[in-house]
């Protein structure tokens, strides 16, 4: 049933809320009740200058505040938070640096290693020291192709720590996906893991390394692991233990940079091209995560806070921002469902994580598997299941509640590596309505447009944000002219950020994302979102998963969908009407596909995403413009040349 709520927060657990104590820190400001979350969401965007200074003293970061706050501007591009400020983002995740457990990282072969905040601190500071030896400043990019582990993130800090650029991906992108992104940035070192396993099988990553160091004509490569010894390698390389050495654990003299200073580069997915490399500064992404972590998750110190990511996917970067909330990050690095299907939530019980972050399709898989966490698991530390990557669909806010744990919170969340952030997510002290995202992150001005500019309430549209938020990127490595970064975002409405999602706001507050408008699908004019398909599919026990793509046909467009069914059975006209039925039903008429396709499998991104737009291509005969982006580009030889799709 539409908004109807699964969840409500005690009153004690209000209370205690990390943004319930926040509104009661600043209620001076804006007057409102420690528990109007839309008065303070509408204080947040209408004074930015007190809330973003608030936000700053709140959260404790550490730095050099500055007299001025924001420097603001009709372009929402041109506006400037915290001119004077002085900081460090690894300055910040490294306070406090004593014997608490910073990082609990696990393997797909089963190794699990810790490591404290005091160890974390002076292994940073031996990298920092190593890296300064070979030359790289303040400025240079340091390029990773490196899996989710201990090793990655003192990486990531030291790059911070010294003022340098970092940009990773993860080594299951091969040579030319990770060559298509490295190589664009020119680092100065890279850093490798020089194999990896996954589902138990031993990956070399060797060609990719040679790729990288000789596309990008890499001096310096040091490898995270001792390689095997059949592995080639075409340039000089050292280990790890070797690069640091030569260096004592030190103090650490942090490059405090202006808030504006670039430190990560993040690349898009590439499915429309080479992917772009979008340039973050450290400042934003410090104090924009520490909001979402602190008051939307309401992580607290020495909380354990694990989500499962990859070093190519903004996942990443936000799980590492935790450490400056002093939580305890839980990695894991391989296949979630090996040795079996439960293998994070036995993670959950054994490491007693608090807050568990995944993906919307590893929910939907454990719900398809018919795990059922409640009858084998105690998952008693749980206190919020965090959500995003896709639309979770309501069947699996039922499958939370029904079969996980009925007093938690479950929030989906929606962002991008475009923000290296959230639009919306969690809300700690509101209920949780099926099938909503809770609502709006604090400080962002969010609206739902249809194609006139129009804003609208309860029906789906186009998703835009109207004001400045920290993590806005700096621009696109390259794009000197800012050419490429103001028609990927701001050509659609005038100065609004257009994020290409396809949403719908609804009167409780809360959210439901349709799924991409540039896969928005078209049939007789009338816009439709694939996700509103995607439910009904969900609930045929026979599929196993679909994609729905709009076919251009006759001067219209038609629906598609492609099912992948189960072991053992066939579509024939009984289960083909059923679908259609279903979805008619279920949803609308507009809904109903044309034609239902069965296929063996449907491509996805490297993290994970459904590619539409790649089917859509295929079946009109269009170029893939970038095949390194998805995990799986064999798979579409089978959608070429259908002829179901000839009539």
């Amino acid at each position: 049933m539409p908004n109807e709520i699964l969840w409500t927060p005690s009153k004690e657990r209000q209370r205690a809320s990390n943004l319930r104590r926040f509104a009661k820190a600043t209620k001076d400001q804006h007057q409102c009740a420690p528990d109007d979350y839309d008065g303070l969401l509408r204080y947040s965007i209408d004074h930015p200058h007190a809330f973003y200074s608030s936000l700053w003293d709140q959260l404790g970061i550490v730095g050099d505040k500055g007299d001025r706050i924001l420097i603001e501007d009709e372009d929402i591009r041109k506006v400037r938070f915290f001119p004077d400020a002085k900081l460090n983002y690894a300055e910040n995740a490294l306070k406090n640096a004593d014997d608490r457990t910073a990082i609990i990282g696990h393997r797909d072969d089963g190794t699990r290693r810790e490591i404290s905040r005091k160890q974390l601190y002076d292994l940073v500071s031996q990298l920092v020291q190593a890296m300064k030896a070979k030359g790289v400043k303040k400025g240079d990019r340091v390029g990773a192709i490196v899996t989710n582990d201990i090793e990655a993130i003192a990486l990531y800090l030291a790059s911070s720590a010294m003022g340098a650029i970092w940009a990773s991906c993860s080594p299951d992108f091969g040579p030319e996906g990770a060559t298509d992104r490295l190589a664009q940035v020119e680092p100065k070192i890279l850093f490798a893991v020089p194999h990896y396993n996954y589902a138990g099988k031993h990956i070399n990553v060797a060609p990719s390394i040679n790729a990288v160091a000789e596309e990008a004509k890499i001096e310096h490569v040091v490898l995270l692991d001792t390689p095997k010894p059949d592995a080639q390698y075409d340039v000089s390389c050292q280990t790890l233990n070797e690069f640091v050495a030569p260096f004592a654990p030190t103090d650490i003299e942090f490059e405090r940079l202006e808030f504006d200073a670039p430190m990560v580069i993040l690349f898009s997915s590439g499915t429309t091209g080479k992917p772009k490399c979008i340039m973050h500064r450290g400042a934003g992404l410090l104090i924009q995560h520490m909001k979402e972590l602190v008051l939307h998750s309401d992580v607290k110190p020495n909380d354990n806070f694990f989500y499962f990511t990859t070093c190519g996917w903004m996942m990443w970067n936000w799980l590492v921002s935790g450490l400056a909330a002093e939580a305890t990050l839980i990695t894991f690095d391989g296949n979630p469902f090996y040795p079996k299907a439960p293998r994070l939530l036995d993670l959950i019980d054994q490491e007693q994580i608090n807050i568990f972050g995944t993906s919307a399709k590893y929910i939907d898989a454990l719900n398809n598997f018919n795990v059922k966490p409640r009858k084998t698991h105690s998952l008693d530390s749980l206190k919020a299941i965090l959500s995003t990557g896709s639309p979770l669909l309501p069947e699996n806010f039922d499958y939370i509640y029904r079969d996980w744990k009925d007093d938690v919170q479950l929030a989906s969340i929606s962002g991008g590596t475009d923000i290296c952030g959230c639009f919306m997510g969690g809300v700690p002290t509101k209920p949780v309505h099926r099938g909503e995202l809770q609502g709006a992150q604090l400080g962002m001005d969010l609206a739902i447009l249809d194609d006139e500019g129009n804003e609208l309430i309860n029906q789906p549209g186009e998703f835009v944000c109207r004001n400045a938020h920290m993590t806005m990127p700096t621009g696109f490595w390259g794009d000197e002219s800012g050419e490429k970064y103001r028609s990927a975002y701001f050509d659609k409405f005038e100065n609004m950020w257009a994020h290409g999602d396809f949403v719908e706001k609804r009167d409780t507050g809360g959210y439901i994302i349709h799924g991409r408008s540039d896969a928005t699908l078209n049939p007789g004019g009338v816009r439709i979102g694939t996700a509103e398909i995607y439910r009904q599919v969900e609930t045929i026990d026979e599929i196993e998963e679909a994609i729905a793509v709009g076919q251009d046909w006759q001067g219209d467009q038609r629906v598609i969908l492609f099912v992948r069914l189960k072991d053992g059975v066939t579509l024939d006209e009984e289960l083909t009407k059923l679908i259609k039925t279903r979805i008619r039903k279920g949803a609308t008429p507009r809904h109903t596909p044309a034609k239902v396709i069965a296929v063996d499998d449907i491509p996805r991104t490297r993290s994970g995403k459904i590619s539409e737009i790649a089917v859509r291509d295929v079946i009109h005969g269009r170029k893939i413009k970038n095949t390194t982006a998805l995990a799986n580009v064999e798979c579409l030889e089978q959608y070429k040349d259908l002829p179901e799709l000839q009539g």
